[in-house]
């Protein structure tokens, strides 16, 4: 599944987002140690790099073998490290545990992160005891149960039985520390895991340990939302809004599970208790918009407007933005045009753009485009947008000749820009031009060549949209080593193993990746696991699920397909 890249042009108060491509550091080779026979195996330079240009095409196996080559010869924690860390990646427990008996030969001080990867291997090779040490070792440490819940959650797809024994050892034996963080996430696992009775554990002992905390109350809530029983879950929200006039943070977390439980209009309700200011006012509008109510955000409008005797460029442009979502287009332009200060003028200028499109005065909107795309006075940020905005609304008119040509122009003035070239690679494979968006992505690689978020989608794109799944997995295991956690790059490996026949595999890493994150093309892509595994009636929750959760997506439609469903 692609990472999101761009910047989203309609939301409220919208804000640019700066890309970075997050790298894979290359480690420094450490100082060679005097001769040993150990140091003889191999030159740790020649090794670590070996490993590095491995890494580097995504061949993962390979890659750990040769770190742990360098580690043996360089005698060096941190090449150890490393290895057992790409080996556990590559599925290679064998070569994890040699590198991880290194790793602890070397600095065998048990840091957080060495007692991590031992829980994990232990899990992985359903080793009770040891994993059992390992766990409590962990929380036993300031901050470890994050680390534990991460080697937790890691193993939920290859051994969930072990994982929800040990979880409600866990949670029976109240080994968790006194932190209401702690319990909450522990809780969210148990109740992924669809452990009904572990869950009401939880929140005994949060009742216990917590007793005047309204948190509790909340993660009651999350909890039966989750379970998808809505009533009880507003029942025991109703007593915590006496008190949101007093706590700013219970309002905003009480509107916030309002919103997750489908009622944004009792949730912009709830915010509007209390003193107002932009950020109040901006999340009411959202929330306004999305219940569709119309009358609210005429109300709102008119108390934002009687605020608005300061020339604040943040308020203006909300007023803009109400005015817009009122379908007052006159006077949205109005505040547009009024927005002052030189930093805001780009967004104030695309938003004018937007109303004109949506009045029908597309020659208007696209010569307003124009112009903040050939403004020098405005930061490159805004006059890419002003290109990423054009391609948009070519989007929304079906004209898919100018939306290439605003690509075209936007990479013309800014050549190299990357999240103009990953926006038209995902317009390429919206179209069907499958090969242009290859080229566009391993452009991208070829400027940024680390960057996570162009690895997955190629290796995303490959495995769905094409049959060169290995070279797919490559590039997947590469954004995997970067970022490991990630609930997107997760899914495209499971998905890419379903595309190899591995089906099994597949599952068990779609079930970790939906854990992380409810998405609807996970949903989609496990629903497709388990129809074919035979699994029907789970994969058509999941389908379901993926419904809810976007009806338009394109995920679960070719899903259908696929299976006839």
């Amino acid at each position: 599944m692609p990472i999101p890249f761009r910047p989203d042009l309609r939301r409220w108060l919208p804000v640019v987002l700066l890309i970075a491509g997050l790298s894979v550091a290359v480690p420094a080779v450490a100082q060679t140690k005097p001769a040993t026979a150990m140091a003889r195996i191999a030159d740790p330079l020649e090794a670590s790099l070996a490993g590095e240009f491995a890494l580097q095409s995504g061949q993962l196996p390979e890659a750990a073998r040769h770190y742990l080559e360098a580690a043996q010869a360089a005698q060096d924690p941190v090449l150890a490290e490393r290895a057992t860390r790409i080996a556990l990646l590559a599925d290679e427990d064998a070569l994890a545990r040699q590198g991880y008996a290194l790793w602890h030969a070397l600095a065998p001080a048990h840091s957080q992160a060495e007692r991590m990867v031992a829980a994990s291997l232990a899990l992985r090779a359903g080793q009770r005891q040891e994993a059992q040490r390992s766990l409590a070792a962990l929380l036993a440490e300031p901050g470890g149960w994050r680390a534990g819940l991460a080697a937790l959650t890691a193993a939920v797809g290859k051994q969930p039985k072990l994982v929800t024994s040990l979880l409600a050892d866990v949670i029976g034996r109240g080994a968790l520390p006194n932190d209401f963080q702690a319990w909450l996430s522990f809780g969210g696992l148990a109740q992924r895991l669809e452990q009904p009775k572990l869950v009401d554990a939880v929140l005994q002992q949060v009742v216990t340990r917590f007793p005047a905390e309204p948190k509790v109350a909340l993660l009651r809530a999350q909890l039966l939302r989750e379970a998808g029983k809505l009533q009880e879950a507003r029942a025991v929200l109703q007593p915590l809004e006496a008190q949101v006039r007093q706590s700013p943070s219970l309002r905003w977390a009480l509107a916030s599970e309002y919103a997750a439980q489908g009622d944004p209009g009792k949730a912009a309700s709830l915010l509007a208790q209390g003193e107002q200011d932009d950020a109040s006012y901006a999340q009411r509008a959202a929330l306004l918009d999305m219940a569709k109510d119309k009358a609210g955000m005429a109300a709102l409008y008119a108390e934002v407007k009687q605020g608005a005797t300061e020339p604040s460029p943040s308020r203006r442009l909300l007023l803009g933005q109400l005015a817009e979502a009122l379908e007052h287009y006159d006077d949205a332009l109005g505040w547009y045009a009024n927005v002052p200060g030189q930093q805001s003028q780009g967004v104030a200028r695309m938003r004018t753009a937007n109303v004109l499109h949506a009045m029908q005065r597309k020659p208007q909107a696209f010569d307003t485009l124009h112009a903040v795309q050939a403004d020098a006075a405005l930061s490159e940020e805004d006059r890419r947008d002003g290109y990423l905005m054009e391609a948009e609304l070519r989007q929304k008119d079906k004209d898919v000749s100018a939306e290439r040509d605003a690509f075209a122009r936007g990479l013309a003035a800014l050549p190299d820009n990357l999240e103009l070239l990953y926006a038209r690679a995902l317009m390429w494979e919206r179209q069907d031009q499958i090969d242009k968006a290859e080229a566009d992505l391993r452009r991208l690689l070829v400027i940024a060549p680390d960057n996570v978020a162009a690895l997955n989608a190629l290796g995303y794109t490959l495995a769905d949209r094409t049959q060169r799944y290995r070279e797919a997995l490559e590039l997947i295991d590469r954004a995997r080593v970067a970022d490991p956690g990630n609930a997107a790059i997760i899914d495209s490996y499971g998905w890419v193993l379903f595309r190899l026949g591995k089906t099994r595999a597949a599952l068990e890493q779609l079930r970790r990746a939906y854990a992380s994150q409810k998405d609807p093309d996970i949903a989609s892509h496990l629903g497709q696991v388990l129809w074919v595994l035979g699994q029907r009636d789970e994969a058509r929750k999941y389908f379901d699920e993926a419904r809810k959760l976007d009806p338009e997506s394109r995920a679960l439609q070719r899903a259908l397909t696929e299976v006839g469903a």
